[in-house]
């Protein structure tokens, strides 16, 4: 078997959907699970919905609408029959999302946020496969949430591999075709759980563990891996081929392409990643296997935005010693602010933040009771694997540089935006 993998921006609209097929026409459709992402734009509009939702806004409603207008406007240009049953499995959809809501009694911001978000999954996959099904290709639709089964920790929930492995075993059929979701899964007590942002890629690296897959391949809007984001850097190039433990290298300092979490299960089973183009499915895209060496071998550029820069020094200039940075990563810890780089002197501390559960005024209060605290937000995070000189300068032009370190593979920065 074989997993695929379609993230919004490959399923944007009806065009999209219709790739879909034309992408299993030419590298064939049995045996094959297919991991469908939110459509589009969607998750961010349902994280309006959210936001609006806790905070009583009046545009709730507005914001609804315009989720259902947008998921119609596709159903009308993939489906003449307007009487076709995906129009009443998305308003049910849709419906049920509004029931989650009149029924809630939380106002955890992470909880609710799952409960709502996975419902763009749900409906991006319910139109991928109604569609397959209308076209002559019969699939199964699969709810996630039946068999990735997680902890309690919404938002970034950890996997329970043992209940998993075994669900999946179950439920899922190798034969044929297969239509599921990505990211969302679902804690011991059936309310829904998500994997990460961005975690469709890990939830294919989920399933292709525990079937063991032949391959795992990504389709992007892009030929494969570049060595830089051509959004932010210019002349990218694309590397054929990579490591495991490279692109986990390239996946941890931020690139985008990959989700960190993605290649740890398929590296374990030494289960071949493809990075590859939705436009030109034939082309070779990028390989991600065991041991091979990056080709070509040249600098790769990765930045992340919106971080924050954290300076800390005692208040009576001791030494900043291991009892204190244990207790600065154990507040860390506690307020989910993941550290990206660290530099620490004899009397000062450093590091790169990135506050993705908007955390950090929290932290700083127990911080500021111990420490002098200095810190800078909106800060850039760039990283260069494999720098050389000329690719350290052509990077440091024209920006404020704040903070910098470099080891043998690689060069960091931290730069005002």
């Amino acid at each position: 078997m074989k997993v695929f993998k379609f993230g919004g921006a490959s399923v944007k609209d009806a065009k999209g959907v219709k790739n879909v097929i034309e992408v299993l026409k030419k590298v064939g459709n049995s045996n094959i699970l297919i991991i469908v992402s939110a459509m589009g734009k969607t998750t961010n509009a349902l994280e309006i919905v959210v936001s609006h939702y806790l905070n009583n806004h009046p545009e709730l409603k507005n914001a609804i609408d315009f989720i259902k207008k947008y998921h119609i406007e596709i159903l009308k240009d993939l489906f003449d029959n307007k009487q076709h049953p995906v129009f009443e499995k998305v308003n049910s959809l849709i419906s049920d999302m509004e029931t989650t809501l009149k029924r809630n009694k939380s106002v955890q911001y992470d909880y609710v946020y799952d409960q709502i978000v996975c419902y763009g999954e749900l409906i991006g996959t319910t139109v991928v496969s109604e569609y397959l099904s209308l076209e002559g290709y019969v699939n199964n639709w699969l709810d996630a949430r039946e068999v990735i089964k997680t902890d309690e920790i919404y938002r970034d929930a950890t996997v329970n591999w043992e209940i998993t492995q075994q669900s999946i075993a179950e439920k899922v059929n190798k034969k044929g075709l297969t239509i599921t979701q990505g990211f969302i899964a679902s804690d011991t007590n059936n309310f829904t759980t998500t994997l990460g942002r961005e975690g469709s890629d890990y939830s294919a690296g989920i399933f292709a563990y525990c079937t063991n897959a032949n391959s795992v391949s990504i389709w992007k809007d892009v030929p494969g891996v570049l060595n830089g984001d051509p959004r932010v850097f210019e002349n990218t190039k694309l590397l054929s081929q990579i490591s495991y433990e490279e692109a986990i290298e390239l996946a941890f300092y931020g690139a985008s392409v990959i989700h960190p979490k993605t290649l740890q299960p398929l590296q374990r089973k030494e289960i071949p990643l493809y990075v590859k183009s939705f436009i030109n499915p034939l082309d070779d895209g990028t390989s991600v296997k065991k041991g091979q060496r990056l080709v070509p071998h040249i600098p790769c550029f990765i930045v992340k935005k919106d971080q924050i820069l954290l300076s800390l020094s005692s208040l009576d200039f001791s030494f900043i010693v291991e009892d204190n940075i244990s207790e600065i990563f154990s507040l860390f810890h506690t307020y989910q602010l993941k550290v990206d780089l660290i530099q620490n002197s004899a009397i000062s501390f450093s590091v790169c933040l990135d506050d993705k559960f908007n955390n950090f005024e929290k932290l700083l209060s127990h911080l500021k009771a111990k420490f002098s605290v200095v810190y800078e937000k909106s800060v850039s995070l760039y990283t260069i694997r494999h720098f050389d000189e000329e690719a350290i300068q052509s990077l440091e032009e024209n920006k404020d540089i704040l903070l910098k370190q470099s080891t043998k593979e690689t060069y960091q920065m931290v730069a005002k935006q």
